[in-house]
C-alpha cells in the first residue's frame, strides 16, 4: 500500500531533524553560552585585531601594548605582518615627529620631495612610536601649493557611443578619442574640429596610445584586437593577436619599443613594437581584469591594477611579479604617477571611493587622499604642476593637490540635452602635454574640455586647508 503524502513529509521532516536537532520532537537544548562566548570572541579578534579601542585613544600609554608596525597610516591591518606592507608602514613615519628634544633631527626628502624632521636611526623605541600625536601629524603634514579652480571651456560632439579613452599627440596639435560607436576620431587641440575618422574595430574602444618614438597610434577594444594605425598613411599595419578576451588597458614604455596590453582575460601581454604580432612575455598572475597599466623608466617599468583588487609591480626582465599592493578593497580601475620624478618617485591608484598613494620602487603605503569621493573613479591624471584630476562614474570631477593630497576643488559635469542623468559619467580623462588642458570622455557620447580660471586669485578662492589627525587618516 502506498505511502500517503503526509507520511512522507513526516518522514522527511523527521530525517533532518535526527541530524540536526539535539532533541527531536522537543523543545531545543539550551545554547551553549560558553561555547558561543569563545566563537564571538575569536570572530571579533580576527576582524578588529589591527583596530585600536576608543577609550585607548585617549591614553597614549595603552597604544604601546600594539606592535611597533601598527601605525595608524595602516589602512590594512589585517595584512600587516607582510613585509612589503611594514615596510610601508616605517615609511609612514616620514610624516610624523617623535617628541624627543634631546636627540637631533635630521632631514630627509620624502617620496613627494617635501623635507621632514625625524630623529635619526631606523630602529626607534616603543616609547618614540607611542609619544606619536594628532599634533605631530598635522605639523609635519605637506602643505598643499594653492592652484586655480579649472572651468568647462568647450564641449565636443561628434561621437555616437559612450567615449571611452582619450590620448595626446606628442606635439601637441591634436588628440584622439576611442568610442562604443568603434571609430577612432582625431581632434584639432585649438579649435576642436574634427580632423579625421579611423574605422576599423568591431568592438567598442577601450584604450588608446600615441608612440613619441614612431608616427603610429595603437588601439584596443572589445573584439580581443590590439592594431597599430600608421598616421602617415592612416591604415593599419599591423595587428597584435593573443587576448582571448576584451582589452581594457594599454601603456608605452617611455623609452622602449615596448607595448603592454592588459584585458579582461587576467593577463597583461607585453608587445615588441618593431617586430609584427611578436608577444614578449605574458604577465599572468591576476585573478580578475587587468582595467589600468603604467609603464615607467626605471624598476618597476610595469604596474597593473586589477578588478581582483590588487596592484602588481613587475620585473619586465624576467617577467614575474616584483610585488603584490593588497590595500584597495575594490577594483583597481585608474593610476597616474607624476610626470616629474623629481617631484617624488611614487604613484597614485584609485579604486572606489579610496585614493592611495605608494612609494617607488618597492611600493610601500603612503597615506590616503585627504577626502573621499564616494563614486566609482574610471580616471585620474596629473600634471606637472601637481594638480591631479579624478573622475567618477556619476559625473565628479575633483581636482587634488598632488604634494599633501588635499582636495581643492569638486565638480560636477552635466549631461547634454538629450541624455540621460544616469549618463552623467566620466570614463577617461588626459591632460595635455603642456598640462593646462584637461579633456573629460563622458557617457552623454561628448568630450569636454577645462582649463584653469585665469582671473581666480588666492583672495577669490582661499585654499581651506585643515591639516589632518588620525582619523581623518584611518577612516579609509
Amino acid at each position: 500500500m502506498e505511502s500517503s503524502l503526509g507520511q512522507l513529509i513526516s518522514k522527511s521532516l523527521k530525517r533532518p531533524g535526527d541530524l540536526f536537532f539535539p532533541t527531536h520532537g522537543s523543545e531545543l537544548a539550551s545554547p551553549d553560552l560558553q561555547t558561543k562566548k569563545f566563537r564571538m570572541t575569536y570572530k571579533a579578534s580576527m576582524e578588529y585585531s589591527g583596530l585600536k579601542p576608543t577609550a585607548h585613544r585617549q591614553n597614549p600609554a595603552a597604544d604601546c601594548d600594539e606592535s611597533s608596525n601598527a601605525l595608524p597610516l595602516d589602512p590594512n591591518p589585517n595584512t600587516a605582518r607582510s613585509p612589503s606592507i611594514i615596510q610601508g608602514a616605517q615609511n609612514a613615519d616620514l610624516f610624523f615627529s617623535p617628541s624627543a628634544p634631546n636627540k637631533a633631527k635630521a632631514p630627509i626628502n620624502i617620496a613627494d620631495g617635501t623635507s621632514h624632521f625625524f630623529a635619526p636611526g631606523s630602529s626607534r623605541s616603543r616609547d618614540q612610536r607611542c609619544s606619536i600625536t594628532m599634533l605631530d601629524l598635522a605639523r609635519n603634514w605637506p602643505r598643499p601649493v594653492w592652484h586655480g579652480p579649472w572651468k568647462i571651456y568647450r564641449v565636443i560632439s561628434g561621437h555616437l557611443g559612450w567615449v571611452r579613452c582619450v590620448a595626446f599627440d606628442p606635439s601637441n596639435r591634436w588628440f584622439c578619442t576611442g568610442s562604443a560607436d568603434r571609430t577612432i576620431k582625431i581632434w584639432d587641440v585649438a579649435s576642436g574640429t574634427l580632423q579625421l575618422s579611423l574605422t576599423g574595430h568591431t568592438g567598442q574602444i577601450r584604450s588608446l596610445a600615441v608612440s613619441t618614438r614612431q608616427p603610429y597610434l595603437f588601439s584596443a577594444g572589445d573584439d580581443k584586437q590590439v592594431k597599430c594605425w600608421d598616421l602617415e598613411q592612416n591604415k593599419v599595419i599591423c595587428s597584435y593577436h593573443g587576448h582571448l578576451s576584451g582589452v581594457y588597458s594599454m601603456a608605452l614604455h617611455p623609452t622602449l619599443d615596448v607595448l603592454v596590453t592588459g584585458g579582461r582575460d587576467s593577463v597583461c601581454r607585453v608587445w615588441d613594437v618593431r617586430l609584427k604580432n611578436v608577444q614578449v612575455h605574458a604577465l599572468t598572475g591576476h585573478e580578475d581584469a587587468v582595467c589600468s597599466l603604467l609603464t615607467l623608466p626605471t624598476d618597476p617599468q610595469v604596474i597593473s591594477g586589477s578588478h581582483d583588487t590588487t596592484v602588481k609591480l613587475w620585473d619586465l626582465r624576467k617577467g614575474k611579479t616584483f610585488s603584490t599592493l593588497t590595500h584597495h578593497k575594490k577594483s583597481v580601475r585608474a593610476m597616474t604617477y607624476h610626470p616629474k620624478v623629481d617631484r617624488g618617485n611614487c604613484f597614485a591608484s584609485a579604486s572606489t571611493n579610496t585614493i592611495k598613494k605608494f612609494n617607488l620602487p618597492r611600493g610601500e603605503f603612503l597615506h590616503n587622499m585627504l577626502s573621499q569621493q564616494k563614486s566609482i573613479i574610471n580616471a585620474m591624471a596629473v600634471n606637472e604642476d601637481g594638480v591631479m584630476a579624478t573622475g567618477g562614474d556619476n559625473g565628479s570631477l575633483w581636482f587634488w593637490d598632488w604634494k599633501s593630497g588635499h582636495n581643492f576643488q569638486q565638480s560636477q559635469t552635466i549631461a547634454q540635452p538629450g541624455s540621460q542623468e544616469s549618463e552623467a559619467g566620466i570614463y577617461a580623462l588626459c591632460y595635455d602635454v603642456t598640462g593646462t588642458r584637461l579633456v573629460t570622455c563622458e557617457a552623454d557620447k561628448t568630450i569636454k574640455m577645462w582649463k584653469q580660471d585665469e582671473k581666480a586669485t588666492p583672495e577669490t578662492h582661499p585654499l581651506n586647508f585643515r591639516p589632518p589627525n588620525l582619523r581623518d587618516v584611518e577612516r579609509f
